[in-house]
């Protein structure tokens, strides 16, 4: 077979494996009959198959009370957009923001150093296509992080020799900016989710551009992930699967990877599994990459049909780091050192997450604090919309300019936003001076707002 002409789908070697599941989690799924009210509901069981739906939609961390009362309120928004439609309640909140959350993508970004240091364009793509993978470990999580106030930021210092600097950029629609920077690597992302509610489920479009530039190689990588399905939003256990391909294109060179993550099957059959190819700028396959994103990735060289070569072995290139056991919200390590003020440079931010006081008392486990200063919040910032409209005024981000241009994406397109290099300025007067005096960051209050005199 000539593999220009006739490639399978997904590589010879692994064409077998990814035969065995067609359809997202279509083999586990169940409706709920005998519930008075909720005929049709979906509920999906990823570890059975004959575990019964109505059982199942009993689970879960919601009340009786609330669990019915946002399904009467939900059905209204079937078939819509819901990122910003819905006000949920802080009970199924992780006290994290969405902004703090696009940081986890940097735990393993000594990947990136790899990519960097290599002299192999090809293992270049294994390593950053890695890094890639290694996020959704964290993305697993099934509590909902805090949407980010226009304007608020996150900081991160202290870890693989990076600076991190992320903005909410827009409110409606919610769009984010990051920029994140060491020796080897810059890396920039303009992000923005779109939804689609299904019912007891709801279907997340990672709307958006990322891009990383390896300052030794002298290429540019541009990142293109799955889309990812929240199952058992308010019936049953909540769990997250990704399913579709992942795209990482060298637009330097033309040479790319492309990565199929399973869809969850029958008593869990395929969850996890990621399979693909690095593929050189004519399409010929060159390594073959296998494994599951919640474990290790491996590696192995492979011929122009995607059947290993004689003589080599799989390699592994990334593995998991121990997570702690038995966390409330299943944080990994590296989260509670996101939320920590350990790694916050000196002289943080006031708009910076951490400082968020909904954010802060529910890492105390304050929840009814936690509304309530999440309302404030959010009335705040309506408050300010108010105010700007009024005076014809519009929002300008701080460390980011948009550039008008527009990305297309498979899910729709997104205003690109770039980095101004102002925060390197900040940051290096405050790290250079010696007459600015440092303060307690648990004594800043978080101030986000255009307007401070407003509140």
């Amino acid at each position: 077979m000539s593999s220009k002409d006739e490639k399978p789908e997904n590589g010879g070697f692994l064409s077998s494996i990814s035969s065995s599941v067609k359809f997202w989690g279509s083999a586990v799924q169940k409706s709920v009959t005998g519930l008075l009210g909720y005929e049709g509901l979906e509920v999906i069981n990823p570890e059975g198959g004959t575990e019964d739906a109505e059982a199942e939609a009993e689970r879960g961390r919601w009340k009786k009370e609330d669990r019915d009362s946002y399904w009467k309120m939900m059905q209204n928004y079937i078939g819509a957009d819901i990122t910003s439609l819905v006000t949920l309640p802080v009970i199924i909140f992780e006290p994290m923001t969405m902004i703090q959350k696009m940081a986890e993508l940097m735990e393993y970004c000594h990947l990136l150093d790899l990519a960097d240091e290599t002299d192999d364009p090809y293992m270049r793509l294994v390593y950053a296509s890695s890094w890639a993978i290694s996020v959704y470990v964290a993305y697993q999580r099934t509590w909902k992080p805090f949407n980010p106030i226009l304007g608020e930021t996150y900081e991160m210092a202290n870890h693989g020799g990076i600076t991190f600097i992320a903005e909410q950029v827009s409110h409606h629609p919610p769009m984010s900016a990051g920029h994140a920077e060491n020796d080897h690597f810059v890396y920039d992302i303009t992000s923005k989710l779109k939804t689609k509610l299904l019912g007891n489920s709801v279907e997340v479009y990672p709307v958006g551009r990322t891009r990383v530039k390896l300052k030794k190689a002298g290429v540019v990588l541009d990142l293109v992930p799955p889309p990812t399905k929240i199952n058992n939003l308010i019936f049953g256990r909540t769990w997250i699967d990704s399913a579709g391909e992942m795209v990482m294109t060298n637009l330097t060179t033309g040479d790319k990877v492309v990565l199929y993550f399973q869809p969850c099957g029958w008593f869990g059959s395929g969850r996890y599994e990621v399979d693909g190819y690095v593929y050189d700028a004519a399409e010929e396959p060159k390594i073959l990459i296998t494994g599951k994103w919640n474990e290790s990735m491996r590696y192995q060289p492979c011929d122009g049909d995607g059947e290993p070569l004689p003589g080599t072995e799989l390699k592994e290139v990334w593995k998991v780091a121990s997570t702690p056991e038995n966390d409330k919200f299943q944080f990994t390590y590296f989260a509670h050192k996101i939320n920590s003020f350990d790694t916050a440079p000196k002289n943080l931010l006031p708009s910076d997450s951490r400082l968020r006081p909904d954010r802060y008392a529910l890492e105390l486990g304050e929840l009814s604090k936690s509304g309530s200063e999440k309302s404030k919040l959010e009335e705040q910032q309506r408050a300010e919309k108010k105010h700007r409209e009024s005076r014809g005024d519009k929002f300008t981000p701080k460390w980011f300019n948009i550039t008008g241009e527009i990305t297309p994406t498979p899910w729709g397109d997104i205003e690109v936003y770039e980095y101004n290099g102002k925060y390197s300025e900040h940051r290096a007067s405050v790290d250079n001076s010696d007459t600015i005096e440092e303060v307690d960051v648990k004594s800043i209050k978080f101030n986000p707002w255009q307007y401070p005199d407003l509140h």
